[in-house]
């Protein structure tokens, strides 16, 4: 901890853990494009903690059935179209999926890109995408995202082919350096028939242009009884450098030009179009549903604007990196957990940041609103409202670890994940012993258990993993806590969870960081011990933790 304010903060695009600039051109194409995401990470330090540290300076960091064109009409059959009845996410998934999902030729910059005028929807409603191309055409493919046998995505529609323009440049909005399109709706998707779930919608251009994805999600309108996926599209936004400019960087990639407000009305430009999303959530996804569990599908906006969502929900699944919470959000967590709803926090510098939803011209919730360590000059917060800022930090502080049980630490770190506690029951059928390690899981930020904030108790401490983050030695924790409703609060103390699903050691599984297949068994079975357990009730009056705070602090 040096206490000492950093000029700048990284981004993903930039840098490795290992300081190295990468090459974000072949980043974004084939396995140098899988590679870079992984590589960097996304990181989360700023205002109120200096990268690995707890000090008072701003971080350095890295981190159906139909469409119709506005321009005319057309329409496109929904291969295998079941009518509108969703089906459940377990008969969905026996279905056959159609591996070919993936972007193989994402062509030029501007080649095609697109965004969806609605973050989610419910099954059949309707939502626009505007597309600019340099293409005279392109078709547009709505993948659902699962199992499928491995296939990990299945084509429920698809368009004809639909009329190519390339709309205007982007804007920036000279007060809060938001960057947005004004581009018009080129045509309306209609998801009648649609199931429930995560989709990418990819846009091909005509004549092999390029591709691109845009993500959507078909949210649930209940979620009693099931397990709810959260994709945490205000940390997509977050970090899209679509057009140069995201939360963390600007013009010449300063953080002193960084956006206040980002904008939903704007491509993604991670992952060809996909963002976060790729890295972050699909393993899980597909491993959840391969395991046949009652799933419901919402978005981090969703949970903030509909306090009721979570009524009866057996579990809250928040992923792999979800970084930006607005309060609502938070309350309504905290009060399905208190009624006894589990949480699983499969990721690290979870709830970190404290945001507000604004409405954009497309329609409500649609920018999102973080100025950090500027936040006195937030209209809003001027407003009398909650300031945009890390929720740990004064005014109005309250700190992540009241919800989670764990705190986020620093960044970067990467270092092995060891086991402490191998008779615990979500360890059961790895066959780990204590002691045992495994390279590269914790990373690239990390959580631990700090009674120096609030923690709820009794709280376990299940893997106290050893790390040197830019020379200051700290603990990753992985935790389990009992909430006063039954609720069991699982976190897993490193971002790199979710990833390691997919791991193989060799990068074919998109960016492991060499995480190697032992380490995907382990990780696998944990979270399959998890998922079951957490589909069975509120899963800390069914196992009790034992807390052991004072054995493995000292303290």
């Amino acid at each position: 901890m040096t206490g000492q304010e950093s000029p700048e903060e990284r981004s993903p695009e930039e840098r490795a853990p290992d300081g190295r600039p990468l090459d974000e051109r072949a980043a974004r194409r084939g396995t140098g494009r899988r590679r870079f995401l992984g590589l960097a990470g996304g990181a989360a330090a700023g205002v109120g903690l200096t990268a690995c540290g707890t000090g008072s300076g701003s971080a350095n960091r890295a981190l159906a059935a139909t469409a119709s064109s506005g321009a005319g009409g057309s329409s496109g059959a929904a291969p295998g179209g079941t009518g509108s009845a969703a089906p459940s996410p377990q008969r969905e998934n026996d279905k056959p999926g159609n591996p070919d999902w993936r972007i193989g030729n994402a062509g030029p910059d501007q080649a095609i890109e697109g965004w969806a005028d609605k973050v989610s929807v419910l099954p059949g409603e309707s939502f626009g995408l505007h597309v600019s191309t340099t293409a005279p055409g392109y078709k547009v493919s709505a993948y659902r995202m699962g199992w499928y046998g491995g296939a990990r995505g299945r084509l429920v529609w698809q368009s004809d082919q639909l009329p190519g323009t390339k709309q205007s440049a982007a804007a920036l909005d000279p007060h809060t350096r938001m960057i947005s399109t004004d581009w018009s709706k080129s045509t309306t998707v209609d998801t009648t028939g649609w199931p429930e779930g995560s989709y990418l919608l990819r846009l091909d251009a005509a004549d092999g242009a390029g591709q691109r994805y845009v993500p959507v999600t078909v949210r649930s309108a209940v979620t009693a009884g099931k397990l709810v996926v959260v994709n945490a599209v205000a940390t997509w936004q977050a970090y899209n450098t679509w057009s140069g400019y995201n939360l963390y960087n600007g013009e010449n990639g300063a953080y002193a030009t960084r956006s206040l407000v980002v904008s939903f009305d704007r491509p993604y430009h991670e992952y060809d179009g996909a963002g976060l999303f790729m890295v972050y959530e699909t393993p899980l996804i597909a491993l959840a549903e391969r395991l046949g569990l009652p799933l419901a599908y919402t978005t981090s906006t969703d949970l903030a604007g509909q306090p009721g969502l979570l009524k009866g929900a057996l579990a809250v699944l928040s992923l792999g990196h979800d970084e930006y919470w607005s309060p609502e959000q938070r309350a309504n967590v905290a009060a399905a957990r208190d009624a006894g709803t589990n949480l699983a926090i499969l990721g690290a510098n979870c709830c970190f940041r404290r945001v507000r939803y604004e409405p954009s011209p497309t329609g409500p919730d649609r920018q999102v609103v973080c100025y950090k360590d500027s936040f006195q000059q937030d209209p809003g917060y001027k407003a009398g409202g909650l300031p945009t800022n890390d929720y740990r930090v004064a005014p109005h502080a309250d700190p992540e670890s009241s919800l989670l049980g764990v705190i986020y630490d620093g960044y970067p770190v990467d270092a092995p994940y060891v086991v402490g506690d191998p008779g615990h029951w979500l360890f059961a059928g790895t066959g780990v012993q204590a002691g045992d390690s495994f390279a590269h899981l914790v990373g690239v930020e990390y959580d631990r258990v700090n009674t120096g904030f609030d923690t709820p108790r009794p709280i376990e401490i299940l893997a106290h993993s050893p790390v040197v983050c830019e020379g200051r030695k700290s603990f990753s924790d992985t935790a389990f806590y009992r909430a006063p409703s039954g609720a069991g609060v699982f976190a897993s103390g490193t971002m790199r969870w979710v990833e390691s699903l997919d791991a193989s050691g060799d990068g074919s599984s998109g960016a492991d960081h060499a995480m190697d297949a032992r380490t995907a068994a382990m990780t696998q079975r944990v979270t399959e011990n998890l998922l079951q357990a957490f589909a069975a009730g509120p899963a800390g009056a069914a196992h009790p933790p034992q807390d052991n705070v004072a054995a493995v602090y000292g303290t």
